[in-house]
């Protein structure tokens, strides 16, 4: 009888067909985090990265949260509330940062870089206009990881969270410029809007970002006229797309802008540079034109400000007039809302910390989330920020390449 040449399934072929073990995936083991929020100590910083709700999200999901006494105060989130979420409240400040991952609103001050440990996460601002060298070589020297806020990517490559009070800043702009155009010191006892019979307030907006398009729907939703202006086309065509609406735009140009200022009754800059300082498109020629008791709300402050009368104020006393006009100039307008702004926060960090958990470890959360990566600045005490290496002259590398080679 012919021998087959066909091999019986299981012959033991150099042990190829021997009976195997199923193979099957290993599950990340979930990491309880223990997560620490700070009383903010920043001039003018009144929210707080977490809310109530999100500390009970996260402490039933097994994390330990660590809240300073009263870190929620001025966000009118009082400690009774963090505690009956679950959170345990401390009233010392180091206490707080014995915590593996820090959440902040502002960066760190000096004081508070003294607490931080290698292997430490922190997620806060960077505030770059108002570092210098010091504060990222001290955090070097502590070894931890180091995520800016402002720099975080969503899955559309989206700065979600820069978004988020972009929204904010843009709808209080104009709430803002109302109070003080109705009220007879700081305005003339205008009232925001369009009435029948009376001409509407006429609105100049500079830049056709999100905070412009949040202000120019606050605006018109009041029944103000708008006109926006800004130096690309593509931005102005963008937002009459997404208002839906065919509203007045123009491109900067000197003598037009003059025009439109001299009739406005409020303007609002808010115009964005990716780097450094804002353009300064409205000289102090042009402020002096104006009309008596027009209000300036210039949201750019943060990046210097798009009109050269512009000065620094803060929330405590927030305008100053020059010209007859009211500037109202105090940077990070979403503070003066703390309460929504804080929501804003706690709808963008808990599902990053419960994914933090679920993934085992921010290390594993950085190898998947690309848009959390992009916010790296430190990386286990390396400089991963090639901006800010550059700009402090301080030796950086590629987040990835290092990843790859620790992995």
């Amino acid at each position: 009888m012919e021998k087959s040449n066909k091999e019986h399934p299981y012959h033991n072929h150099a042990g190829k067909y021997l009976p195997q073990e199923e193979m099957l995936e290993v599950k990340k083991q979930k990491d309880f985090l223990t997560i620490g929020i700070p009383k903010e100590t920043t001039f003018n910083e009144n929210r707080v990265a977490l809310a109530p709700e999100a500390v009970s999200l996260l402490t039933q999901n097994g994390h330990k949260v660590f809240v300073e006494s009263k870190a929620g105060d001025n966000a009118y989130f009082y400690d009774k509330s963090y505690r009956e979420a679950g959170g345990e409240i401390v009233f010392e400040k180091k206490e707080v940062y014995k915590a593996d991952i820090i959440l902040k609103v502002a960066p760190p001050n000096e004081e508070e870089l003294k607490y931080f440990r290698p292997g430490q996460v922190l997620f806060s601002t960077i505030a770059l206009t108002m570092q210098n060298e010091h504060f990222f070589s001290a955090l070097m020297a502590k070894k931890v990881y180091a995520v800016a806020f402002e720099l975080i990517k969503d899955r559309a490559n989206v700065l979600s969270l820069v978004r988020s009070m972009s929204e904010i800043a843009g709808n209080t702009s104009v709430l803002i410029a109302a109070e003080y155009l109705s009220n007879p010191k700081h305005g003339k006892g205008i009232m925001f809007g369009g009435f029948s019979g009376i001409t509407p307030t006429e609105v100049l907006i500079l830049g056709a970002g999100t905070v412009s398009e949040f202000a120019v729907r606050a605006a018109m939703g009041l029944g103000a006229f708008v006109k926006v202006f800004d130096n690309s086309v593509y931005r102005l065509r963008r937002m009459q797309s997404n208002l839906n609406s065919r509203i007045y735009t123009s491109i900067i140009q000197p003598k037009v802008l003059l025009k439109a200022l001299k009739t406005a009754d409020v303007v609002i800059s808010a115009i964005h540079s990716p780097e450094g300082r804002s353009p300064v498109v409205v000289s102090e020629e042009m402020v002096s034109q104006m009309k008596y008791g027009s209000v300036i709300v210039d949201v750019s402050i943060d990046q210097g400000g798009c009109v050269e009368t512009s000065k620094v104020t803060t929330h405590s006393d927030p305008v100053f007039k020059k010209y007859n006009v009211t500037h109202y100039c105090v940077p990070n307008i979403a503070s003066r809302v703390p309460n929504t702004a804080s929501y804003a926060f706690s709808n963008f960090f808990a599902p990053v910390l419960i994914n933090i958990g679920e993934g085992g470890g921010v290390e594993n959360l950085l190898k998947t989330d690309p848009g959390i990566r992009h916010g790296v600045y430190i990386y286990n005490g390396i400089l991963t920020n090639s901006y800010i290496g550059e700009l402090f002259k301080i030796p950086y590398q590629d987040i990835d390449l290092l990843m790859a080679a620790w992995s």
